[in-house]
């Protein structure tokens, strides 16, 4: 990588380029392919044909993550760090297309299973302040978010299993101490559709704007940080690029945005990752003795502690996700887990329980508050992402620390 005076191009880089690929690692893609269709039949026998959609549904995120390696945990570092704003102009295409679709859903209550559609909209406290900022600087140093801890996972990246480990044991302590937080001061919950009397086409119109604000901004900041361009992923032409090449990082922002209203019309609620995960941590104590029903986190919820996981739409996911990234990568032959380095190892689990612990926080992660939030027209996924920012903005000083590298701008690519 280039470190000289390098000139960059203000104007929008493919962040893919017609390349060479590894073979595909078809054992793997059958071992992949079998397994999913062995738990798809487990999942449907012992609970329902909704929960299996919802585990393919998971596979499509999978795939799509893996295929554009669409990163929120880079983007905010790449946009921190060097001025870099490919990644957050697909966050906005992305929430554009979900807002849409969301709007449309939740002011019809259309639905496919008879779920009555209902929004992540959550109160605006010192809980989501601090919660988020946490995210923020755990995102940076796990290297990677709540959707790019399971994607890279299921992709082969060993330091991941490591920062999943982290996230639940923090998603655990999270759930433990939610009681404190949320007595802390707090406004209502906001919705930008209902709260203000726009109605969800007002809220939409005030929406869009708010992201063609925040476009303007990134284009501004790009032609005054001339920062390098994303180093573009390997892909093939044809056909073939559907399960083998790289995808371009906008067609995944409006995949993801489908696939999130997809979601929340099959199971009433949007796209979320990191309940499951105090689920699975809650539901391992369990085993041990400790009363987690008495939390004030399970209060009311106490049916999730005592059936299968199978039954918990999220995790179903989650699984389809790790499952659709490991068949992806295997197709692309990119499945090749490597040793681990200390510093990354300990940065791995420490920011990993960060992101648990300020998602349970938080109301969610990247994906529930950041991506659910906003595209549901709350205020709290705004509050989430300006502080997730400042956050990354305090890691980047603190990753060199574990030897993580960090963007430059003499960088060629970033």
């Amino acid at each position: 990588m280039s470190t000289q005076n390098v000139s960059h191009s203000n104007t929008w880089a493919p962040t893919t380029e017609v390349s060479s690929l590894n073979p595909i690692q078809k054992p793997f893609v059958w071992f992949g392919a079998i397994l999913s269709l062995i738990l798809f039949i487990m999942i449907v026998t012992v609970t329902n044909a909704t929960q299996g959609v919802l585990f393919i549904v998971g596979i499509a995120f999978g795939l799509t993550l893996l295929h554009a390696r669409f990163g929120f945990t880079s983007a905010f570092r790449r946009l921190m760090s060097v001025g870099n704003v490919q990644g957050l102009q697909a966050h906005l295409l992305m929430l554009a297309v979900a807002s849409t679709f969301f709007a449309i859903i939740l002011s019809t209550g259309f639905s496919f299973t008879g779920n009555s559609p209902q929004g992540y909209v959550f109160p605006v406290g010192l809980s989501v302040v601090f919660g988020s900022f946490l995210f923020g600087i755990g995102m940076q140093l796990g290297s990677g978010c709540a959707s790019g801890t399971l994607y890279t996972v299921g992709g082969g990246k060993s330091s991941m299993i490591l920062t999943l480990l982290g996230f639940i044991g923090g998603s655990v302590l999270g759930a433990y101490h939610i009681g404190f937080w949320r007595g802390l001061p707090s406004l209502p919950a906001i919705s930008l559709a209902e709260s203000t009397g726009f109605g969800y086409f007002g809220g939409w119109v005030v929406q869009i704007a708010v992201f063609l604000g925040i476009y303007g901004l990134t284009v501004k900041i790009a032609k005054r940080k001339n920062p390098p361009k994303m180093a573009p992923l390997a892909t093939t032409s044809g056909l073939k690029r559907l399960w083998r090449g790289a995808w371009p990082l906008l067609l995944a922002a409006v995949i993801l945005g489908l696939l999130n209203a997809l979601t929340l019309t099959i199971r009433g609620n949007p796209w979320g990752i990191t309940s499951a995960f105090a689920l699975w941590g809650s539901k391992f104590l369990q085993i041990f003795g400790v009363d987690v029903a008495s939390w004030t986190y399970w209060q009311g919820n106490t049916t999730a502690l005592n059936q299968t996981v199978l039954a918990d739409s999220t995790s179903v996911m989650n699984f389809g996700i790790i499952l659709g990234s490991f068949i992806a990568a295997s197709f692309q032959g990119n499945f090749k887990p490597g040793k681990i380095k200390p510093g990354i190892g300990i940065a791995s689990i420490f920011g990993g329980a960060l992101m648990g612990y300020g998602a349970r926080l938080a109301f969610g992660c990247n994906i529930g508050a950041y991506f659910g939030g906003i595209a549901s027209f709350s205020l709290h996924g705004y509050v989430w992402m300006i502080m997730a920012l400042l956050g990354t903005g305090l890691a980047l000083f603190i990753r060199p620390l574990f030897g993580l590298k960090n963007p430059s701008p003499k960088d060629s690519i970033c």
